[in-house]
């Protein structure tokens, strides 16, 4: 049996916590099985309660969520219409695509639009669902 550790960085606007923390509540703490793997998540997010805000310039601020994106090996992105909307979901876009990380694109359940922004920039999309998101996390940390 095989066990393996992936870092996770789970994009969000703090008006829209909600989506973060279900994600939080799916991925992370406990351990996953798929076949032979034993497999455990870790958040390397910006989360709600231990923000960035010492960072005394928005470039700064920038290269201190690049380096939380460095070292994940997936970010999961909702695909709200805020989206379109947020300069640092634009941004941490960007930094998915310097540091090739694969990008999850996950739409929120009964959404009925989603984000063209993170659609179009995402490896892989899937519906709002526990399975679909732990699995979508393991695939593509396995391509």
């Amino acid at each position: 049996m095989s066990s393996y550790q992936v870092h996770v960085f789970v994009s969000h606007s703090w008006a829209y916590s909600g989506h973060y923390d279900k994600i939080d509540e799916w991925l992370f703490g406990q351990i996953h099985r798929f076949g032979q793997a034993s497999v455990r998540y870790y958040d390397y997010s910006v989360p709600k309660s231990d923000p960035i805000h010492n960072a005394p310039t928005q470039k700064a601020l920038q290269t201190a969520i690049y380096a939380k994106i460095s070292r994940s090996n997936v970010v999961v992105i909702p695909t709200g219409m805020y989206a379109n909307y947020s300069k640092w979901i634009k941004k941490e876009i960007e930094g998915a695509r310097a540091w090739e990380k694969a990008i999850l694109a996950v739409n929120p359940w009964a959404q009925l639009r989603r984000s063209s922004v993170v659609a179009e920039a995402a490896d892989s999309l899937v519906g709002w669902n526990r399975n679909s998101v732990v699995q979508g996390v393991w695939d593509l940390f396995r391509r």
